[in-house]
């Protein structure tokens, strides 16, 4: 994902675009830094100071450039909220931020490095886009598109290697969800990491008879709520899946949506209240609940609520 990162910016720099890359002293981890030379004007490294970097972003985007910075999730939300939102979003400014590592693709960084809260926090700025790619082919469909859209966005991003989940050349629109799977009986609506949990739990579940729907929710804000509605009214029922706190992320964007405009049994499958821990990606997606598995049981409660309100 880093790589694929990296080299679309530096296309884009390359193609006359008024695209620049800004780092908190994060250059190798996000994949600029072999650019840094060839590049010097467009590729800026802020150092470990992540609110001045969308400070000096928003003077750079009030020029007509088109900036994107990165930071570990957990300092490219919580510790420039306030920048983010006044000198950022409130401004009308053109800042498109990374989030890098976030919730268990933090693992050996530990409960200091987990972000499970960013997509809250970004969910509550008024007018900012929120996008989750799942893969590298749709980051790097995606990317000029987030360029070329005006206004202030926040891209979740997994730095390493993802499952490969859409073929080259596959083509997204953001704000709407990508229809992975065919289902009557419920949907499973994910984003990011959880896209091929939901897809394996859909297996797993058609082995019981049970079809499943699965939606690729990779714009979180503004969310696709007619995809949301069409899936609740046609199945009856809903699984959200997300690499994040179950408090104030994706679950609860649909379950806002849901509530509103079709009330179904909605059953969120994410991070408890609670703080990260210190492990390997597989140990902390089975320890928070983020597996496949996890997924199918949540189905189950799902259709046990559905049928039951029968």
């Amino acid at each position: 994902m880093r790589a694929v990162y990296a080299a679309k910016l530096v296309g884009m720099m390359d193609a006359g675009e008024p695209v620049m890359a800004l780092d908190a002293d994060l250059m190798r981890p996000i994949g600029v830094l072999p650019y840094k030379d060839t590049h010097p004007e467009s590729i800026i490294d802020c150092g470990i100071a992540e609110a001045n970097m969308i400070g000096v972003a928003c003077g750079l985007s009030a020029e007509g450039f088109i900036p994107f910075t990165h930071s570990f999730a957990v300092f490219a939300s919580r510790r420039v909220m306030d920048q983010v939102f006044m000198s950022g979003a409130y401004a009308k400014q053109n800042v498109k931020m990374v989030g890098s590592d976030p919730g268990v693709c933090a693992a050996l960084n530990g409960g200091t490095h987990m972000a499970f809260e960013d997509v809250a926090m970004m969910r509550a700025v008024p007018e900012l886009t929120i996008v989750e790619p799942t893969d590298a082919v749709m980051l790097e469909n995606l990317l000029p598109k987030i360029a070329h859209m005006r206004g202030m966005a926040y891209i979740r991003l997994c730095r390493t290697e993802t499952e490969r989940i859409y073929e080259r050349g596959s083509d997204f629109e953001l704000g709407r969800a990508a229809l992975l799977r065919e289902g009557s009986d419920l949907a499973i609506i994910a984003a990011g990491r959880e896209v091929p949990e939901a897809l394996r739990a859909a297996e797993a579940l058609a082995a019981e008879g049970i079809s499943a729907r699965v939606l690729d929710m990779f714009t979180i804000k503004p969310l696709d709520t007619e995809a949301v509605l069409s899936a609740a009214r046609e199945t009856g029922a809903v699984v959200t899946a997300e690499n994040h706190s179950v408090i104030g992320g994706l679950g609860s964007a649909v379950a806002e949506a849901v509530s509103g405009g079709c009330p179904v049994p909605v059953e969120r499958v994410g991070v408890g209240d609670r703080f990260g821990i210190v492990g390997k990606t597989g140990y902390l997606m089975e320890y928070f609940g983020l597996t496949a598995e996890d997924i199918v049981r949540a189905a189950h409660r799902a259709l046990e609520r559905k049928n039951g309100a029968k």
